[in-house]
């Protein structure tokens, strides 16, 4: 049975990233120069998959990164794969949240981020996004992708769809890498459940 390969790329490093800051779907920051610098360094010296198709998040970081590593492709926006909606934690540290009671709670997972997302609906437009990815890939006859899109959206991803099965913390991944997928369509649609076999 045809499987399908998608690799899901975490984008390059914003002023965001650096400053330990909180950034969701509400800034729409672009890469910094370092980011860019280093995505271009990585492009040139790793192998990232050949691909025949490439889908990203609406956000500028994401597209900038498209970009870069795959300058010859052209790209289809998938909205749904935007980052975390964090809502009054938008832009601030965990140093600067830490006497914040809301906070406390919404890292213990016992509350959405208030003013943002909730975790179920994340969750929810995350295997959204996906989906449309993977039906794409079938409607085009395209086996090999690549996604690029944030780093708490993977670690969310493969949390609840992937096997092995880990806790989105061991999901995490540094910026302009990620991990690959493989998509067997009867278990997927049967199941939701993507395999992950390989690291970028």
């Amino acid at each position: 049975m045809k499987t399908y390969k998608i690799h899901l790329i975490r984008h390059g490093l914003t002023e965001a990233n650096i400053r330990g800051q909180y950034v969701g779907n509400r800034t729409d920051l672009p890469l910094c120069g370092e980011g860019i610098d280093e995505l271009r360094a990585l492009r040139d010296s790793i192998d990232y998959p050949d691909i025949e198709r490439l889908y990203t998040s609406p956000m500028q970081r994401c597209r900038q990164t498209a970009g870069i590593i795959y300058p010859d492709t052209e790209y289809t926006v998938v909205d749904e794969l935007t980052e975390y909606d964090f809502g009054d934690f938008e832009g601030k540290t965990a140093r600067e949240l830490e006497k914040d009671e809301n906070f406390a709670l919404w890292a213990a997972g016992k509350i959405a981020a208030p003013g943002g997302e909730s975790t179920e609906n994340f969750i929810k437009r995350l295997a959204m996004g996906f989906r449309a990815v993977v039906e794409d890939m079938m409607k085009n006859g395209a086996a090999n992708a690549a996604v690029i899109m944030h780093g708490g959206a993977v670690m969310m991803l493969l949390a609840n769809c992937a096997v092995p099965r880990r806790g989105a913390v061991e999901w995490q991944c540094e910026n302009g890498r990620g991990y690959s997928v493989s998509v067997t369509p009867s278990l997927y649609h049967s199941s939701g459940i993507i395999e992950v076999y390989d690291i970028i």
